[in-house]
């Protein structure tokens, strides 16, 4: 039967699982498991739920990788509020979700700009005593990055730092990103001093990003002092990162200019 599957025949497959019954052959949960990959593989989400159902019947308690199976298939086809319940009845029905299928529904919420819905998972996988690892923090905290709400992504980040998880290049730098182009360019900082903070060094395009944008702070201490923190982290060896700060001194200067003739 996994070989039919595998090679995408499936009504023979189905024949042969029907057969199992009329011969006294039951099939396990590996049969019902192979049959619902194979439907999965061939976008046939619905028909792999009705032999969930089927299982659940004739009293039989799927195990993880079959919900597994069939929550990455549900969120594949974008059928999210189908995957959140099927979710939520995997206690129910003996079998305690664990952070991949958790991450799973995350990223499938994520993927389709429900952030909110995202979070609320999240919480869910708390309160039942789920706790996130690196790859939740990582999927929600972009998830909230592209939808614009930079000041709560700007919240799980701190959060994750401080479990002792280290945000991914990518994270961060559209955190930063996004705070610079959106105009709140202190809050940009913000996201770099945190960084600094937790011994995260932000890597070289996060900023080649920020430093040409801090002259439009009007504070030439702050402006100054990360300036001083830029060329002290390892990746001097970025030519973008020595010209940046070049171009930022020469700006200082000229900012201070008046200040030395008054």
């Amino acid at each position: 039967m996994r070989a039919l599957c595998l090679t995408g025949e499936l009504s023979v497959a189905y024949k042969l699982f029907n057969q199992m019954f009329k011969r006294d052959v039951l099939p396990d949960i590996e049969s019902y498991r192979i049959l619902m990959q194979g439907l999965c593989r061939r976008s046939q989400v619905n028909g792999a739920v009705g032999l969930l159902e089927d299982m659940l019947n004739k009293g039989f308690v799927p195990d993880c990788l079959t919900y597994t199976t069939l929550l990455n298939s549900l969120c594949r086809k974008k059928k999210l509020r189908e995957a959140y319940k099927l979710l939520c009845r995997m206690k129910v029905k003996g079998c305690n979700p664990d952070i991949v299928h958790y991450n799973t529904i995350i990223s499938g919420f994520c993927r389709e700009g429900r952030a909110m819905d995202a979070r609320k998972v999240l919480g869910d996988m708390e309160c039942n005593g789920c706790l996130p690892n690196l790859v939740s923090y990582r999927t929600l905290v972009a998830g909230i990055c592209d939808q614009g709400m930079f000041d709560e992504a700007k919240s799980y980040l701190e959060e994750m730092i401080l479990k002792g998880f280290s945000p991914h290049f990518s994270v961060s730098h559209a955190l930063v990103k996004g705070f610079c182009i959106v105009g709140k360019i202190e809050e940009a900082c913000g996201v770099v001093e945190v960084l600094l903070k937790h011994g995260e060094v932000p890597h070289a395009d996060t900023w080649i990003i920020i430093l040409p944008r801090i002259c439009e702070v009007d504070d030439l201490e702050g402006i100054r002092q990360s300036l001083d923190k830029a060329m002290m982290v390892e990746i001097m060896g970025d030519t973008r990162i020595v010209e940046a700060g070049i171009g930022l001194e020469d700006y200082l200067i000229k900012k201070a200019q008046p200040k030395w003739r008054a």
